[in-house]
């Protein structure tokens, strides 16, 4: 992306957007950040990071995954670039202390989204906090910190960490 490759014609042919991440799994592709983790979560059910449908907790998994892009993104960029906010009726977050309760609320409600179930939402999560509160658009209030921490000492993310910072230095 520091190259801006993702806006040469190689990438684009795969995503028109120039978005990144795009995934090619067989002649199927996928983009969209949430629909990539959807996708994987699911096609790696082995791994138990969704809960199956049927499962109670599905519609509740799938709630914060969308809430992420269609709420959270929106509300993160609007801050981030100081517009005004838009009518309530016209805004798809409502207003950004609405949709920072919303979030902060359920954050409260125990160790990860889902309760005590670790899923691919905590990886969408805990990542984009992480972030954002570096960046300050979101407060690192204790039920954030406290959540970012948590999912930030688990192995696998340790791990991805790790390897993100390979292919950064590899790529310059």
């Amino acid at each position: 992306m520091k190259a801006n490759e993702q806006r040469g014609s190689g990438y684009l042919a795969i995503n028109p957007m120039g978005k990144v991440p795009a995934v090619m799994h067989g002649d199927v592709l996928i983009t969209e950040q949430v629909a990539v983790y959807l996708y994987l979560a699911d096609l790696y059910h082995e791994a138990k990071l969704a809960p199956e449908i049927g499962d109670p907790l599905r519609g509740t998994y799938l709630r914060w995954m969308v809430f992420y892009g269609s709420c959270f993104e929106p509300a993160i960029v609007d801050r981030a670039q100081k517009h005004e906010p838009a009518p309530p009726a016209m805004s798809p977050y409502g207003d950004y202390d609405t949709m920072l309760n919303t979030l902060t609320d359920q954050l409260s409600k125990g160790e990860y989204f889902l309760g005590d179930k670790f899923t691919a939402l905590d990886l969408l999560w805990g990542t984009a906090l992480t972030w954002i509160t570096m960046f300050q658009l979101v407060p690192a209030l204790p039920v954030i910190q406290t959540y970012i921490d948590r999912i930030n000492v688990r192995p696998s993310v340790i791990w991805v960490r790790e390897k993100d910072a390979e292919l950064a230095a590899a790529h310059g």
